[in-house]
């Protein structure tokens, strides 16, 4: 069965075709159906920049950096290699790096996306990200749970939007001492913020899996803090 035009073209939008080189036909949800054209570089490029970015986002900063002082840091504290976690163990200079690294490797998957399709698939690139970050290839596909690198994706994509929710998340960490909550707050709020800034439906539409993705990777942090035994950020 066919996908839609409309619906194809909502939630997978690319740039304009050029008149001597399109593709028609309805041959899945990346390429857009019927009437709708996009150019051949594009179909060749949007499924490099999807390996791209889960490769990049595989690169985990968290295990690079403990990895660097002769500590595993999944064997230590939480097990995960996120900055709260490196905070915990290694202290608050090596968690800033590791939320920069994580950051800005976020950042750099939506920039793909961007330039390869459009600001929408930047949100598609930055998901691809996400799940190289949890699932890194290069480290035996278990990583971490995202929202630094969410976080450095969408301050690029929607850079106010991003910039007020990072504040937020470290005005919440330093004040609760708690990552989880901080973490959970920002995405809840992820999807509501970027449709008061009126971004486009493609764009809320994938912010939204992103969210989902970002919780379910929360969910023994959500069972904790339920039985009010959450871990607490020191460092």
């Amino acid at each position: 069965m066919g996908v839609p035009a409309a619906l194809t073209r909502r939630a997978f939008p690319l740039k304009s075709c050029s008149p001597n080189r399109v593709m028609e036909g309805n041959l899945g949800p990346w390429v857009p159906s019927a009437s709708y054209t996009c150019p051949v570089p594009s179909l060749i490029a949007i499924p490099l920049a999807l390996v791209a970015s889960y490769l990049l986002g595989s690169v985990s900063f968290g295990i690079l950096v403990a990895t660097s002082r002769g500590v595993d840091i999944r064997s230590e504290g939480s097990g995960n290699p996120g900055a709260s976690n490196i905070m915990r163990v290694l202290g608050k200079r090596a968690a800033v790096v590791v939320l920069i690294g994580d950051g800005l490797k976020g950042a750099v998957a939506a920039g793909i996306g961007v330039v390869v399709a459009s600001p929408e698939f930047g949100y598609v690139t930055l998901l691809a990200a996400l799940v190289g970050h949890t699932f890194p290839i290069w480290h035996g596909f278990k990583g971490g749970k995202s929202v630094a690198t969410g976080l450095g994706g969408i301050i690029y994509l929607a850079p106010l939007v991003g910039l007020l929710l990072g504040m937020l998340w470290i005005a919440m960490v330093l004040v609760w001492k708690t990552a989880s909550i901080a973490s959970i707050t920002v995405m809840v709020l992820l999807v509501p913020a970027l449709w008061i800034g009126d971004r486009a439906d493609a764009e809320l539409l994938w912010a939204a899996v992103i969210t989902l993705f970002v919780f379910v990777r929360h969910a023994d942090n959500i069972k904790r803090l339920f039985a009010s035994n959450e871990r607490k950020v020191t460092g």
